[in-house]
């Protein structure tokens, strides 16, 4: 029996595009846009194309789709490096953002405006990448299923399907049940929960800054690093590799995100 979430309002949270505008600058703060060329580094290698270390370009432009990819951040990275990507994402600020900066810097990107589960080109892409834990949100895991499907179909043969996300196994690791720290202006004060025997994360989130007070309550579901694997192969995926870093770590005890590696 799959296990469907049902919390009222919080099944569709991610539709809401008032929390990512003022959340975002807690989530990409400049530690995140620091990372960006070392993700994006061990994108290309894990996918296996050919790069003299992370600044070089690559020159047959493989095309890549960046899947909920927000402000385009990694978007970006991937362009200045000679790929041809494609943007997909649900909030038009994000996208607009985005699309200036592409704009400014004359990069190679596509940008589009759409829900992830609805989003297929059959046989296009080189390369696929969801990343910074944007999966799991969907109230039902059969949507889960159906966003990997879409991906599988939108890859060309012998490509892969990236997805850097919360491990359900460093999740329970680092569990604290409530923190707080200051990052970008704010105080940020967040409490979690575990739901339904580690199937889902409820995450409530509270900004203040200036007097004022913003809070958010998001519920995700957590995948074990097998459970992620079964998806990927239920989609199609003939082979599914699995890291604990960009560095590609093995992800044990030690590991400080989940990475799958899927290849058609």
């Amino acid at each position: 029996m799959e296990n469907k979430l049902s919390y009222g309002e919080n099944t569709e949270w991610f539709n809401d595009s008032n929390f990512w505008e003022q959340y975002a600058p807690i989530m990409f703060d400049d530690a995140r846009w620091k990372e960006v060329p070392a993700v994006v580094g061990g994108i290309t290698r894990l996918a296996n194309f050919d790069f003299d270390g992370e600044t070089s370009k690559i020159q047959s432009s493989p095309k890549v789709l960046d899947l909920c990819c927000g402000f385009g951040r990694i978007s970006a990275e991937l362009a200045r490096r000679g790929f041809s990507v494609t943007g997909v994402d649900i909030t038009e600020s994000y996208l607009q953002t985005a699309k200036e900066e592409a704009a400014l810097e004359k990069l190679n990107i596509e940008y589009v405006k759409a829900d992830a589960r609805d989003f297929v080109r059959p046989d296009f892409f080189d390369l696929a990448v969801n990343l910074y834990i944007s999966f799991g949100y969907f109230s039902s895991q059969k949507d889960d299923l159906l966003l990997v499907r879409n991906v599988y179909e939108s890859l060309k043969k012998g490509s892969t399907f990236i997805i850097e996300t919360l491990g359900k196994e460093i999740a329970v690791r680092d569990f604290v049940e409530s923190e707080w720290f200051e990052r970008a202006g704010f105080t940020v004060l967040t409490q979690y929960e575990s739901l339904d025997s580690w199937t889902f994360l409820k995450n409530r989130w509270i900004l203040i800054k200036d007097g004022k007070r913003i809070e958010k309550v998001f519920i995700q579901r957590l995948y074990s690093a097998s459970e992620l694997r079964a998806l990927l192969l239920e989609a199609g995926f003939s082979k599914v590799e699995i890291f604990g870093d960009w560095d590609e770590s093995p992800y044990d005890k030690r590991a400080a995100k989940l990475i799958i590696a899927g290849r058609k």
